[in-house]
């Protein structure tokens, strides 16, 4: 019989693992609080709970015999991957690693123990701490953020105390756990992604991406542009600082996404999480780029199996972007999509996706998760993937009234 792996949730970003998982020959039990969710049309066995009940999911696995619990891409399933495959035996980040790779406070107590460059920051209990670190900050901006939320649920660019006063309460409901917030002095300038891997106790950072935002939210990005250097910002310097980080912190094994701003002068370590990026950037984006596969080696490390460095990544120069559709309108029902027949023919187009049916009510996004859709394009260098990126620009577009 074959022996059975459980993955965390089953939402899509997890549909690849799971895909992975039974090619190399486990069974796959699938846990979600969705009955609809999407892992359980393709899992051996799903069961309903939620992920960040551990008792229940613990149950689970050891009614089901599971030799290792996975997730990808997902931040709050850290804890509960790392407790029950603790439990069960299999390798497991542990829980002050879990803590860290998902607690924002800690990112930046962390940082700042390694001297890495950090703005001001202070966890807050209340408004009136939150409002006496805005009235302490020179430039009056400063952004405010679950201390471990995702998918920018409740994070806040704050420019007055009525902002404050208005986004705060909604900001706290998002920490799990406790009633705190994070409020960080506005950090200027372009932002970054840095995805890697762990192997053999080294740490690879695979893949960089430049990010754009949308106008009407900061927050909230639009594109994320992967390429292997950039004419104005270094990134050998990035990685270095990234894989840093990493090594210095003990994490024992996994994928990593981490996200960046340069300042001017300094790259300054937005967060980090012990997980690939999401919006299939680990799963899709980084193997098309490097050619490595990830999700061999994170099973791999999980159960115990050694895997070895040589000949895994091969970076020929390839460029990708992760590129998110948008409307000029705040809100609209959609009419039509036009040019979708480009997405699906375009070979250098590897994957993309609606949110929404023709019909729908649609919006601005309010945070990552409600962004209307995205589309993923490789290219052998990035002159290539310019002229794609030009062409869906021309030729796709949401028709709302």
């Amino acid at each position: 019989m074959k022996q059975k792996i459980m993955v965390l949730p089953g939402t899509e970003s997890q549909i690849g693992l799971i895909k992975k998982i039974q090619k190399i020959g486990y069974k796959v039990i699938c846990v979600d609080p969705n009955d609809n969710a999407p892992g359980l049309k393709i899992a051996d066995y799903f069961d309903n709970a939620d992920i960040l009940d551990v008792d229940r999911c613990l149950k689970i696995a050891k009614e089901n015999n599971v030799i290792a619990v996975l997730s990808d891409e997902c931040d709050i399933a850290t804890s509960t991957v790392a407790y029950i495959n603790r439990q069960i035996g299999a390798n497991s980040i542990g829980n002050d690693m879990a803590q860290l790779y998902t607690n924002k406070y800690l990112m930046r107590e962390f940082s700042s123990k390694l001297r890495l460059p950090c703005p001001r920051y202070k966890e807050c209990d209340c408004l009136e701490d939150a409002i006496k670190f805005f009235k302490e900050c020179k430039n009056q901006k400063i952004i405010i953020k679950p201390l471990n939320s995702n998918s920018s649920r409740g994070v806040f660019t704050v420019t007055s105390i009525y902002d404050l006063k208005e986004h705060y309460e909604e900001t706290e409901k998002y920490t799990r756990g406790q009633k705190k917030v994070l409020c960080e002095e506005y950090i200027e300038g372009r932002e970054f992604t840095v995805d890697g891997v762990i192997v053999d106790g080294k740490h690879y950072s695979l893949a960089i991406s430049k990010k754009k935002h949308f106008q009407y939210n900061s927050n909230i990005a639009c594109e994320l542009l992967f390429s292997p250097s950039d004419d104005k910002y270094n990134y050998e310097r990035l990685i270095r600082q990234n894989n840093y980080y990493i090594e210095k912190s003990g994490l024992p094994f996994g994928l990593t996404h981490a996200e960046y701003k340069f300042n001017g002068k300094d790259f300054v370590l937005i967060e980090i999480g012990a997980r690939g990026g999401g919006n299939f950037i680990s799963s899709k984006i980084v193997p098309a780029i490097t050619g490595m596969d990830t999700y061999q080696v994170l099973i791999d490390n999980t159960l115990g199996i050694q895997t070895n460095s040589s000949g895994l990544i091969s970076n020929d120069g390839k460029c990708a972007v992760l590129k998110f559709f948008d409307i000029k309108e705040k809100e609209g029902r959609v009419v039509r999509i036009e040019g979708e027949e480009l997405l699906k023919e375009k070979p250098e187009i590897i994957f993309y996706e609606f949110h929404f049916q023709v019909g729908s009510l649609i919006y601005e996004a309010q945070n990552d998760s409600l962004r209307i859709g995205f589309y993923i394009a490789v290219a052998g260098d990035i002159n290539h993937l310019n002229e794609v990126m030009n062409e869906v620009e021309q030729k796709v577009k949401i028709i709302v009234q």
